[in-house]
């Protein structure tokens, strides 16, 4: 009798406390979350997570309070994602470096964002736009390569910062066409255009909203843009995938939670977040950056960015850079 008693007890315990469970993952959630950003106020990813954070508080009925945690690459803010609860009340805004090049050039960073976080969902990418001073006599992406070939390792090409995406985007051209250029990476964007538009340097690679609307305006002739598809803003520019098969290149941003979060909190920010980038107003504000929004399911992102890890991790390995 007793022993019955006891199973019967144990039992309503079990129950209860699934219900409880259930309850607390419906109501969820019941407080502020936190997104944190690798990066510094008003840059790219900074302005995307405002952006992102401002919308699903509205929708999830709780503020998203964004923290900027900056340093080593995204080291910081990763390993502070990593260590935070699995509750949903913490997420973190990735970007494409942060996941895919400082595992490579950090020695300190041994985190694999796909095995160590849960992947929410893409949220928008930046193709690399491929461009030239307009008095290069190269007037596609077609005959630099080809300019490149005939005289290997003249033929100067500018990027942003060692391994960044821009400058192995560079590289990655390189080993795709068969052809060597010499990569010259500058410590900012804005140095390395400047350097274009003065004609110290024939050619540059990085992300459309940095050189639209000087590619407008007649300073910068647009090569190539590496995106699979034409995409608004950009019609008339060719695809560097014509030239190069599968040379579709891109900055861009994912928002990820710590991993073993809650299965059901997951699919419901994936929701909220891919209702979010279908918005009006956020896809204007996407252009004017150059960036296109891109909806994912969790496991589709994760599988992209694994896809980004493989492809980058390799082009790092090749070009010879090594952890600092």
């Amino acid at each position: 009798m007793k022993m019955t008693k006891l199973i019967s007890a144990l039992g309503v315990m079990l129950v209860g406390s699934m219900l409880a469970a259930a309850v607390q993952a419906q109501a969820w959630p019941q407080k502020p979350l936190k997104l944190i950003v690798p990066s510094g106020p008003g840059s790219a990813p900074d302005v995307v997570a405002r952006l992102m954070g401002e919308k699903l508080g509205r929708a999830l009925g709780q503020p998203v309070v964004v923290e900027n945690k900056v340093g080593g690459g995204g080291l910081i803010a990763i390993n502070q994602l990593r260590q935070a609860p699995a509750d949903g009340y913490t997420l973190s805004l990735v970007q494409a470096a942060v996941a895919t090049t400082t595992p490579f050039l950090y020695k300190e960073a041994t985190y694999d964002v796909v095995r160590d976080l849960d992947s929410i969902g893409t949220i928008a990418v930046t193709p690399m736009l491929f461009v030239s001073n307009p008095e290069f006599p190269a007037k596609t992406l077609a005959e630099a390569i080809a300019a490149a070939k005939a005289a290997p390792g003249a033929v100067a090409l500018a990027s942003s910062s060692r391994g960044s995406i821009p400058n192995l985007a560079g590289e990655l051209l390189g080993r795709r066409a068969g052809v060597q250029f010499q990569n010259i990476p500058y410590q900012t964007s804005s140095q390395a255009v400047q350097a274009v538009v003065g004609n110290q340097v024939p050619l540059f690679v990085d992300g459309v909203g940095a050189m639209v609307q000087l590619v407008r305006s007649g300073k910068l002739r647009a090569l190539a843009v590496a995106s699979e598809t034409v995409l608004p803003g950009l019609e008339g520019i060719p695809l560097a995938k014509d030239t190069v098969p599968g040379l579709n290149l891109y900055g861009w941003f994912a928002l990820m939670a710590p991993k073993n979060t809650p299965k059901d909190v997951v699919t419901r920010l994936n929701r909220e977040l891919n209702d979010i980038i279908k918005q009006p107003d956020v896809i204007e504000k996407f252009h004017s950056m150059g960036t296109y929004a891109r909806a994912s399911t969790p496991e589709g992102a994760q599988q992209f960015i694994r896809s980004e890890i493989t492809m980058f991790g390799d082009v790092i390995k090749a070009s010879g850079l090594k952890p600092e």
